[in-house]
């Protein structure tokens, strides 16, 4: 899931504003990494309207470009994408969480963590409530860009980590 961003130079720095977010607006000084501002601006603000209990709109496919403008897309990160999926479909079918605990067996305390930001459902809760809106879940892993070479699983093993006291140990295979 991506929403569209808008981005400028103004007076050294590049403003970002996401228009299906209202409000949701930042600035990335120079030096620092745009996409990753924008990431952060956009995940507060759906965390903010999730904890509110608004449904956030879903994002446009297209932008209209303006002049002087680029167009940004920021992804959502998967753990609140998921969380946008379940509000927009029980809004769709205009269930309440009451009424979707119910159809799904949960408790609706439980429904409510579920579609919160901090939660960290497990996907048999999830197969539950996708299924009782008439769903089905899905889940893929898609490649990503590639920033830095990726590690091989031997070197992934050998690495030093750490341990509950800070200081690094070599992992074992």
């Amino acid at each position: 899931m991506r929403y569209l961003a808008r981005t400028w130079q103004e007076e050294g720095s590049t403003i970002v504003e996401f228009p299906d977010c209202e409000g949701c607006v930042t600035q990335a000084d120079p030096g620092q990494d745009v996409a990753a501002v924008a990431g952060e601006a956009l995940e507060s603000w759906i965390e903010a309207e999730l904890v509110t209990g608004q449904i956030p709109p879903r994002p446009s496919e297209r932008l209209r470009r303006r002049s002087g403008c680029a167009v940004l897309g920021v992804d959502v990160p998967p753990r609140l994408a998921v969380k946008l999926a379940l509000r927009w479909a029980r809004q769709a079918r205009g269930l309440t969480q009451v009424q979707l605990a119910r159809l799904a067996g949960v408790a609706q305390p439980s429904l409510a963590r579920v579609e919160s930001p901090g939660s960290n459902p497990t996907v048999a809760t999830l197969e539950k409530i996708a299924a009782a809106l008439g769903c089905r879940l899905e889940v893929a892993l898609a490649p990503m860009p590639l920033r830095a070479p990726v590690p091989s699983p031997a070197a992934l093993r050998s690495r030093p980590r750490r341990s509950r006291r800070g200081t690094a140990r070599a992992a074992t295979a």
